[in-house]
């Protein structure tokens, strides 16, 4: 490693082959260093011709050059942590754990062995020097349900026999084992670590996508770079579960098979949210100079949500604290919008977003009844729920009422509504939600609605 006055970002490496396609492999892997604050940096074993879903092609890199590599890297910079993914065969595993002996830095091993489309990744001859020479000297393996099976000799199924798995694959040297459940038929996605003698369990949403290629080199490429930047390996763990959470669910919606992971979700989030108040903060100016609008706001006031890109919390949305009330004297007083500003609509905008993850706008209004038929003939896509039907155990559940009723009121729909409005129940307004998938949008629901209102 270099001195640290010469540091300025901490520095991995990741030793595997190279994705055409964009999605796994070493553009997986950069992608989530980035995320992590982490310099990444590459030893290529192997070209890969792909997509999302067949391999068509894999040419081999000579192992000389994979060390070369990784010696001019280190010689320059310095490595703080490495992975490895997809090596190949039993030259490149030997020549890379000679090297990672020699220069001593913390390593990942994902033993990649097959393709998500089913194509070999590693050869058959290849697999005992991976479980020989490789995994001995990691800091931490991280295999799947079918790679741990290749690794132990024996199938895996429920929870208990990840655990087993873990303390059986440990006994080869390896410092920890992270033994992936996601393919077990569980409720959730459980992966069980086996760390200094003691089991962790990381749980997270099971998400009905097909945005999953990349996962494993995302996850490992995660821990990784936690090591490089001094996390412990709980600590590392719990961080790269976190964002491949985030980069499953906010996957990428491209090609015919198995869409990329985006394991720079979190880092757009972020991004986008200096943009997302700017632009809430001139469409107030705008809603507030607006003439009547103020007949739009329900007794109990009216709200405004804007969600940053990649949404998962309120938190993420920008909104209006105490919400937008009516004046004395016709206009409206709007307080200085704020992330977090509205619980209320940011449920019905996270819900929304489970069908139709492009809606990024709601709006809430006083229910006028020849609205509903106005907008209809205008075509607009109308929804609605009715709150007396509400199973008694979503109605004592704090904050139930709004997900059950835009679930209802969306499950039959194949495009996303842009009112959703209820008449209310014992107690409850009447209320009329507008969605839209940018501000503008709404802005011009408004108008139409206004014409009616006016």
């Amino acid at each position: 490693m270099l001195p640290e006055s010469i540091r300025k970002i901490p520095v991995a490496i990741t030793i595997a082959g190279s994705d055409s396609g964009g999605g796994a492999g070493i553009q997986a892997d950069l992608k989530s260093f980035a995320a992590m604050g982490v310099h990444g940096t590459v030893a290529i074993t192997a070209v890969t011709a792909q997509n999302t879903y067949e391999v068509t092609g894999v040419y081999a890199l000579p192992p000389e050059f994979v060390v070369k590599q990784i010696e001019t890297v280190y010689r320059d910079m310095g490595i703080d942590a490495g992975k490895t993914g997809m090596l190949f065969s039993s030259e490149i595993i030997s020549a890379v754990a000679d090297i990672v002996r020699q220069l001593s830095f913390p390593l990942v091993v994902d033993p990649v062995m097959i393709a998500k489309s089913g194509a070999p990744l590693l050869r058959d001859d290849a697999v005992d020097a991976l479980i020989n020479r490789l995994i001995p000297i990691a800091t931490v393996v991280t295999p799947n349900r079918f790679e741990a099976e290749k690794i132990i000799g024996e199938s895996i199924y429920g929870v208990s026999k990840l655990e087993e798995a873990a303390k059986k694959i440990s006994k080869l040297g390896v410092e920890a084992v992270l033994v992936k459940g996601g393919h077990l038929d569980t409720e959730s996605s459980i992966d069980i670590l086996y760390y200094n003698g003691k089991v962790y369990r990381f749980e997270s949403p099971r998400y009905s996508v097909k945005t999953t290629h990349g996962t494993g080199c995302a996850l490992s490429a995660a821990i990784a770079a936690g090591l490089a930047r001094g996390l412990s390996i709980v600590e590392a763990v719990s961080k790269a579960k976190d964002l491949i959470s985030d980069a499953i669910r906010f996957g990428l919606y491209i090609g015919r098979g198995h869409g990329p992971v985006n394991p720079m979700a979190p880092i757009y989030r972020e991004a986008s949210k200096i943009g997302v108040r700017d632009e809430l903060m001139k469409f107030i100016k705008w809603l507030k100079k607006l003439e009547g609008v103020d007949k739009l706001v329900p007794e109990v006031g009216m709200n405004i949500a804007y969600a940053s890109l990649y949404a998962r919390d309120r938190n993420d949305f920008v909104a209006i604290p105490g919400r937008i009330r009516r004046l004395p004297t016709n206009g409206i007083a709007v307080a200085t919008p704020e992330f977090g500003g509205s619980d209320h609509l940011a449920r019905y905008l996270l819900t929304i977003q489970e069908r139709f993850p492009d809606i990024r706008v709601a709006i809430n209004i006083r229910y006028v009844p020849n609205v509903i038929e106005v907008m209809k003939r205008k075509g607009y896509r109308i929804a609605s729920y009715d709150r007396s039907r509400e199973p008694k155990d979503i109605k004592s559940k704090e904050g139930g009422t709004i997900s059950w009723g835009v679930r209802v009121a969306i499950k039959d729909l194949a495009k996303y509504p842009h009112l959703i409005y209820h008449l209310g129940d014992v107690g409850k307004e009447p209320m009329i939600v507008l969605f839209g998938r940018s501000l503008d949008d709404v802005r011009n629901m408004i108008l139409d609605i206004l014409e009616v209102v006016r």
